[in-house]
């Protein structure tokens, strides 16, 4: 088979979560099983900055944004394409180079915001990567749409059918959900830069109470729908977390899957990673993390203590993160002089890293903060912590605690969408069974939250037995791209069997 993926974000080109992830790794696995894979997505500054060797290409076009695009009026946009390649492999990854779109500090907007022209640079972006794909010559048979950014794809392949030499009778279109919250909702004045007549927006394509949204059109238009977590498939048909789609998914719960992420294992390899100041594994993790305590203590300026129980936090800056719980919670531990050190990698909303600049400030000894991102860091802070506190509101998949579980850092989560899927709490009977692997927070607030890490620090240093346990169920599970690799292949060999509507 010959797959397409659409996406914003890729490791190691541009990350502002796990859709990076996802689009930096499937697509590799999925080459691996003997398919034809290759990436395309915008040239953000990040993806200059990366630090790979891009080439250029003789290919340029003009993409007319407007209500005359087909016929070749309104405005038109160029844009190069350039190449490079998924590192560690010979996947082709087309970027589509428009610096008045791209060439920005950010991928969507500032901390007090969204970019103001977002409809237009991902309606240009969704155009664009129709004539990319056009442009790659290449016999089509999925085209594998990655969140709102790409969502407009799957209409413009069943309205332009006759339009693209490479839209044939096998050619289907795949939507995955990365989190439903994002979902690039304009208003309907946008909609002529699509290029489309008006007949299109209406409720089975286009428009969503009056207005654009992106991912909607993108759920209504795809011949199949994915989510990253079977958990969270289900959950996103529920009012309470269909974030207003749940009618739209519940429609669609006939091709509606929910297949779990997978992690790079050759990446997140505490037995090999080279960003640890020493490795380790399964049967030396003691050792191992209690040296990269140490480094990391020492990098923010922390007491230095192997004792010292370490809780780290890598991700997003957001409410859906449940920063509303952590923040009161961190706090209190730092008021009180609780014996515990705080580790915290992220960048998002503005209030929140405020509020985090200003504690860090205030207890330098007790808790190390970096704001923006740092891969480098964010292996490191995977390994040296003993616990990982991850209380999402809602969670489509998570990676991080993934990479917790494999680096002997036992998460603390809330049982919500994939974190229930890959998280097993720690109970007497989970316990008698050998299937603990991290601790629920019971009520989803700031006490429950502080409950949760309390009981997990007396298991740490009173039922040190029990603890090693934990550590191991998770080091030793597979949580690699295999398996899910594997699924998606089936999924896309039944999705082309679908005759088309």
């Amino acid at each position: 088979m010959n797959i397409v993926y659409l996406t914003t974000e890729a490791v190691p080109f541009a990350k502002t979560g796990g859709l990076a992830d996802v689009c930096g790794t499937l697509p590799k696995r999925i080459a691996d099983l003997g398919h034809q894979a290759a990436v395309i997505m915008p040239a953000f500054r990040s993806v200059h900055q990366a630090g790979i060797p891009i080439k250029t290409t003789n290919i340029s076009f003009a993409i007319p944004l407007g209500p005359e695009n087909i016929a070749g009026a309104g405005k038109l946009v160029g844009a190069r394409l350039l190449t490079t390649t998924l590192p560690d492999s010979d996947v082709p990854v087309w970027l589509i180079d428009q610096p008045q779109y791209f060439d920005r500090d950010s991928l969507y907007g500032t901390p007090a915001g969204d970019y103001p022209d977002n409809a237009e640079r991902f309606i240009f972006f969704c155009r664009a990567a129709m004539q990319v794909i056009a442009r790659m010559d290449w016999s089509v048979d999925i085209v594998h749409c990655n969140d709102w950014q790409t969502g407009l794809v799957p209409a413009f392949i069943k309205a332009e059918s006759d339009r693209w030499s490479w839209i044939g009778p096998q050619t289907k279109s795949i939507m995955t959900v990365h989190n439903l919250a994002y979902q690039g909702q304009f208003d309907k004045s946008v909609f002529p830069m699509t290029g489309l007549d008006w007949r299109h927006f209406n409720k089975d394509e286009f428009e969503y109470y009056d207005q654009v949204n992106f991912l909607k059109t993108g759920l209504v238009t795809a011949d199949q729908i994915t989510t990253v977590s079977p958990r969270y498939s289900q959950e996103i048909r529920t009012p309470q977390e269909g974030c207003g789609l749940n009618e739209v998914l519940s429609t669609a719960s006939d091709r509606l899957t929910g297949i779990i992420n997978g992690i790079d294992v050759n990446v997140w390899n505490p037995k090999l990673d080279p960003h640890l100041i020493t490795n380790f594994d399964v049967d030396d993790w003691q050792a191992g993390k209690s040296l990269n305590k140490l480094a990391l203590q020492h990098h923010f300026g922390m007491q230095e203590s192997r004792d010292v129980p370490l809780i780290g936090l890598v991700g997003r800056l957001a409410s859906q993160k449940g920063w509303d719980m952590i923040l009161p919670v961190l706090r209190r531990h730092l008021a009180e002089k609780r014996p515990t050190q705080w580790v915290v990698l992220g960048s998002g909303e503005e209030q929140y890293e405020e509020e985090l600049l200003a504690l860090a400030k205030e207890y330098p000894g007790q808790f190390g903060l970096h704001v923006g991102f740092s891969d480098k860091l964010a292996h490191q802070i995977e390994a040296a912590s003993d616990v990982f506190v991850m209380p999402s509101h809602y969670e489509p998949c998570g990676l991080n605690q993934l990479y917790s579980l494999r680096y002997g850092t036992v998460p603390i989560v809330t049982p919500t969408g994939g974190l229930a899927d890959t998280v097993v709490d720690c109970n007497e009977e989970t316990i008698k069974l050998g299937t603990a692997s991290g601790f629920y927070v019971e009520s989803i607030d700031a006490d429950g939250l502080d409950a949760a890490i309390n009981r997990a620090m007396e298991t740490r240093y009173h039922r040190p037995d029990v603890w090693a346990q934990l550590v191991a169920a998770g080091m030793n599970q597979d949580w690699s791209w295999t398996h899910s690799a594997k699924e998606y292949v089936k999924l896309y060999e039944q999705t082309l069997t679908l005759k088309r509507n």
